[in-house]
């Protein structure tokens, strides 16, 4: 069987440097292979592709191999003996990524802004676009991205990639020798027949009856269910705080089902402290 395989994102900037030791990091906790992807683009107008042209791709290129090669060494001195490759070609960032996902990456690895990113955006445009349309889970790597203390933490609201996330989530404390906070947030109505304490009792059976399954698969792993009154991305930022990693569905039960990333989704790539990774659900659900 093959090695499982993380492809991580490359610009050089410092956010693709700390995204690249986030998933050496996770390689070498699961024994996944390593793929560095560094994609440009040159845009010629109204040039032809020869002559001076020419050899400012190759000059492009050249810049290309060795900003790979360093950063392939930069891993290789880590000294944990893991698989790593790296790659620069010329083709669109997010497209590449993406199509990475879809010929067999375990995992799309991006930062939070790279190089080629406004500096007012908190979240470059290639990221948002991997995380949006890949179907590979996608880890967004920020905040406190090499924390080693503290829970993973997971939204749980009973969806279909909720319910994937929840896999992922526990299969990541497993390997951090860490706990579980499954969190399910929950906006009382402001007007309600029913008392408070029958809403909060109703919401907390949906949440432990979707994490009891994964529970008895995880039996190793210690999980805490959190019913948090609020609006989830808001309880689930408050959880990034003091967690290593957040999981979540990449839609919810709440969001428009045109939309391939939710609102939740979208806020924690903007605002968690620590690495975000994002579920889709399976194609076939």
């Amino acid at each position: 069987m093959d090695a499982q395989r993380i492809v991580v994102g490359y610009d050089g900037s410092v956010e693709a440097r700390d995204a690249v030791d986030w998933a050496a990091a996770e390689a070498e906790r699961t024994g996944s292979r390593l793929h560095i992807v560094y994609a440009y683009q040159l845009r010629w107008f109204g040039a032809e592709h020869d002559g001076p042209v020419a050899d400012l791709a190759a000059e492009a290129q050249d810049r290309g191999d060795r900003l790979v090669a360093d950063v392939v060494g930069h891993v290789r001195r880590r000294g944990t003996g893991i698989d790593v490759v790296g790659t620069a070609l010329h083709a669109a960032p997010a497209p590449t990524l993406i199509g990475f996902g879809d010929s067999g990456a375990n995992l799309l690895v991006v930062g939070n802004r790279g190089g080629g990113g406004l500096t007012n955006l908190l979240v470059g445009s290639v990221s948002q676009q991997v995380a949006t349309h890949a179907h590979a889970p996608v880890v967004v790597v920020r905040g406190r991205h090499d924390a080693g203390d503290g829970p993973v933490v997971v939204g749980v609201d009973g969806s279909a990639s909720s319910d994937a996330a929840l896999g992922i989530a526990f299969e990541a404390a497993r390997l951090r020798d860490t706990g579980l906070l499954a969190v399910r947030a929950f906006v009382p109505a402001a007007v309600t027949a029913l008392p408070y304490s029958v809403i909060e009792t109703a919401e907390r059976a949906v949440l432990e009856a979707s994490v009891a399954g994964w529970q008895d698969k995880y039996p190793s792993v210690k999980v805490v269910p959190l019913l948090g009154p609020g609006r989830t991305a808001e309880v689930l930022v408050g959880a990034s705080r003091t967690a290593q990693l957040v999981v979540v569905g990449s839609r919810g039960h709440g969001g428009f089902t045109g939309l391939l990333l939710g609102s939740v989704g979208q806020q924690l790539m903007h605002h968690a402290e620590c690495p975000v990774l994002i579920v889709h659900a399976p194609r076939s659900a």
